[in-house]
């Protein structure tokens, strides 16, 4: 039984373990006892979610509808309502699970990862693998992924995900620290002593949190429906009042009237949503981007600025020593004091770059004489040691080259000099000092991140995109400039103090030098106050305020467990190229939403309008409120197939125009009515029956929908580019399903093949005639 009052030594008796970590072979057995380190999630119920589908606003307006047939005696009508009613539940249940299910695949390939040591080796392991009895490695950012017993040193530790409380505490050797906290600050090993369901949080940290607000994009159409429902209320009490006045019986006018105002509800609007979002998720993950809120897509086809973090995103983040200038001694002694003021375990970039460049010059280090060890702090801005040498005490301080002269108090006489020379040729400088009773500069490394061989490219795709990359570094403002540069990008330079309140400068910087962590978040926020749509890249636990702050914030490759945790897409392959492609995955998305927005619009305003007006004109429905809810399943549901679609990508950042989708709308679907009309008219003068003229209506005004796809889902010609083949198959079986229960009289009035076939064509060709007029009121609106 582990107690919290436990000591080190009484903890690695109870767990049967040593600061040499477990066995491979020990911990396999070990996960087999106590299971995975992980707790299972809470799960709705999928009865309870598909019973959902059947309370909600349209399903409300379905059961009225229902209702209010059966009260009339219409019983047939009542149960294929019914029937339409369970389909689209049974339809929406299962393409949200689908999606649901790509969410959870995301998630599992998004896991935390923990430093661990086994077989007497560091290994990084996904958290879930730790047990009770696992040494682990933290620092700066970390997640702490059970509850650890610390072996070493100390951390200031963040514990507001446990306790709610902001201020951090300093947790010591012996001290325990609990699972979902955040390290701070420092670094240190640690024993894990509770894991899963067992840890004092109750479970891990889940790193991928999908957001449950509603989509911007769903927020724009929902208002063009609440407008188009004002319409369609005013004339259906219009309707009411005609009849009223033509004497027309009330009871066929209600459920007409009612399935009318239904038509305005886009009843496959959340599903397509969802499909359309979870495909384009699935894409991004191959091609190494993980989503981990699905909106985030539709923010990357707006977004207009990116900023970048330099390190590790536009360069390598492999630090790389160029030849040290050396003032006492050796190059080899200079990197050998600066060895033992290093250690691999830190994952430090700069403590790797020199431990590496010591390999390479066969520098010998013998840690055993190293006494302590003090690991980078970015308060005091360096490292220390002490080591023992020929009999005496040698203090080793390695770090930023102010801080070590400003500890010596006497610096070489062309300190300053190279410093500012190093400093100019983009170099990162770090000075050297040791000594027993006084500190003397032994030397100053400079190290060169240098960009990556695909920053230049992606910093040119971007513009291409219209996309303006602002680079963000804590470096001066000579590398800063040095690196831009080198990858062609303006050296509009800035610094974060000067557009703290002063939000429309913000917009004329392509570099921010000299920034602190924190100094990210406001950045992002005057470029937002500016208009702009921002992403923002991260790293580190300091850059959580500002991925959050951004509409589309990415976790690169290497990031701190907190900053994937706040990102809204982390990138699996280091550098950002991969970013392009969610942009113009994004954008791709985009269009397709287009093409179901203007689709649904023009068809509502047409179904709508004609039906009403024709009521008007001939003194009877030209069809049932049957055929209109059959209607709404046969084109809405086909329609889904737009989220397939392909679609090409725009050269500028999307923004949707409320006014030029309505006005372009109307404008379209008024030739669609005068189309409706000339249909009526054919029918009448053929002498065809009322019910069967219902049936001809009905067949026009799917065909007519399914063809208004093809021709709004192109900004050009309609035959510009060719479909997906999900999107022509639907439309292919949607056309023969209706066309065979039209000749057969299946649920409606059977009519002639020869006017299923007038049907068919007209529709075409008048599509044709209307794709010419599309191209120039899509021009005139800019759509």
């Amino acid at each position: 039984m582990i107690k919290s009052s436990d000591s080190l030594e009484d903890l690695f008796k109870k767990l049967n373990t040593s600061k040499a970590g477990l066995s491979g072979n020990e911990a396999s057995s070990r996960l087999h006892t106590y299971g995975y380190n992980e707790v299972s999630e809470k799960k709705e119920s999928s009865i309870l979610k598909f019973l959902k589908k059947f309370w909600t606003p349209i399903s409300w307006m379905l059961e009225l509808t229902i209702i209010i047939t059966f009260i009339l005696g219409k019983y047939d009508d009542s149960l294929i309502i019914l029937f339409l009613l369970i389909f689209n539940g049974v339809i929406s249940f299962t393409q949200e699970s689908k999606a649901d299910n790509a969410v959870e695949l995301l998630k599992k390939k998004l896991s935390a990862q923990a430093r661990v040591l086994r077989d007497g080796k560091w290994n990084v392991i996904e958290t879930k693998f730790l047990v009770p009895g696992d040494i682990v490695h933290l620092r700066l950012g970390d997640v702490v992924p059970a509850d650890i017993k610390i072996i070493d040193d100390e951390l200031e530790i963040d514990q507001s995900a446990l306790t709610g409380e902001s201020l951090s505490v300093t947790r010591k050797k012996g001290d325990t620290i609990y699972s979902s906290s955040v390290v701070k600050r420092g670094e240190c090993n640690g024993l894990v002593t509770e894991t899963g369901s067992k840890t004092y949080f109750g479970k891990t940290t889940e790193l991928v949190e999908i957001a449950k607000t509603k989509s911007h994009i769903e927020e724009l159409i929902m208002k063009i429906i609440k407008d188009l429902i004002a319409i369609d209320t005013i004339l259906v009490i219009a309707l009411i009042l005609f009849s009223i006045y033509r004497g027309v019986d009330i009871t066929e006018v209600i459920p007409f009237a009612l399935v009318i105002l239904i038509a305005s509800i886009p009843v496959a609007l959340p599903a397509t949503f969802t499909i359309a979002m979870s495909l384009g998720a699935l894409h991004m993950s191959k091609r190494g981007e993980i989503v981990t809120r699905l909106s985030a897509i539709e923010d990357a086809a707006s977004m207009d600025t990116l900023c970048m973090d330099k390190t590790g995103t536009i360069t390598e983040n492999k630090l790389t020593i160029k030849t040290p200038k050396v003032y006492t001694g050796d190059e080899l002694s200079l990197i050998k004091y600066a060895s033992y003021a290093s250690q691999r375990k830190s994952e430090d970039p700069i403590d790797d770059a020199i431990l590496d460049y010591a390999d390479l010059k066969s520098v010998k280090i013998d840690y055993a004489n190293r006494s302590k060890f003090t690991p980078f702090d970015p308060s005091i801005k360096r490292t220390e040691a002490i080591i023992n040498e020929a009999g005496k005490s040698v203090k080793i301080v390695k770090g930023a080259p102010q801080v070590i002269s400003e500890l010596t108090g006497n610096v070489p006489e062309t300190y300053e000099n190279d410093i500012k020379y190093f400093s100019s040729q983009g170099f990162r400088i770090i000075s050297v000092a040791a000594g027993t009773d006084k500190l003397e500069i032994l030397g100053v490394i400079p190290l060169y991140d240098p960009p990556r061989k695909d920053s230049r490219d992606l910093i040119t795709e971007l513009k291409q995109l219209s996309v303006s990359p602002v680079m963000i570094t804590g470096d001066n403002s000579l590398i800063a400039e040095e690196v831009a540069g080198e990858i062609g990008l303006d050296k509009k330079l800035c610094n974060a103090e000067n557009i703290k309140g002063n939000y429309a400068g913000a917009s004329d910087c392509s570099v921010f030098a000299e920034v602190f962590p924190e100094d990210k978040y406001y950045i992002v926020k005057a470029l937002q106050k500016s208009g702009h749509i921002v992403g923002m890249t991260g790293d580190g636990v300091n850059d959580s305020p500002a991925l959050k702050q951004a509409e589309f914030g990415v976790a690169v490759a290497s990031a701190t467990d907190v900053a994937k945790a706040s990102a809204s897409v982390v990138l699996t392959h280091s550098g950002l190229t991969d970013i392009v492609d969610g942009i113009k995955s994004g954008r791709r998305i985009y269009q397709r939403m287009l093409t179901y927005t203007l689709n649904k619009i023009i068809k509502v305003i047409q179904i709508v309008f004609f039906l009403t007006l024709s009521f008007f004109v001939v003194g009877f429905f030209v069809t049932t409120a049957f055929d209109v809810i059959l209607l709404i399943f046969a084109n809405d549901f086909v329609t889904m197939a737009i989220a397939t679609d392909n679609v090409g990508y725009s050269i500028k950042p999307e923004r949707w125009n409320v006014n030029s989708l309505i006005s372009s709308s109307v404008i379209l679907s008024a030739f669609l009515v005068v189309e409706s009309f000339i249909f009526l008219y054919i029918g009448l003068y053929a002498g065809l029956r009322i019910s069967q003229i219902h049936t001809f209506i009905f067949d026009m005004l799917v065909f007519s929908g399914q063809f208004t796809v093809y021709m709004v889902r192109e900004r050009k010609r309609f035959f510009n580019s060719m479909p997906s083949k999900i999107l022509l198959l639907s439309s292919i079986v949607d056309i023969i399903i209706i066309s065979f229960i039209s000749y057969y009289g299946i649920l409606v009035t059977a009519i002639p093949l020869k006017f299923i076939l007038i049907s068919i064509g007209l529709t075409f060709i008048w599509m044709v005639f209307m794709d010419t007029i599309k191209n120039v009121v899509f021009r005139h609106y800019k759509l």
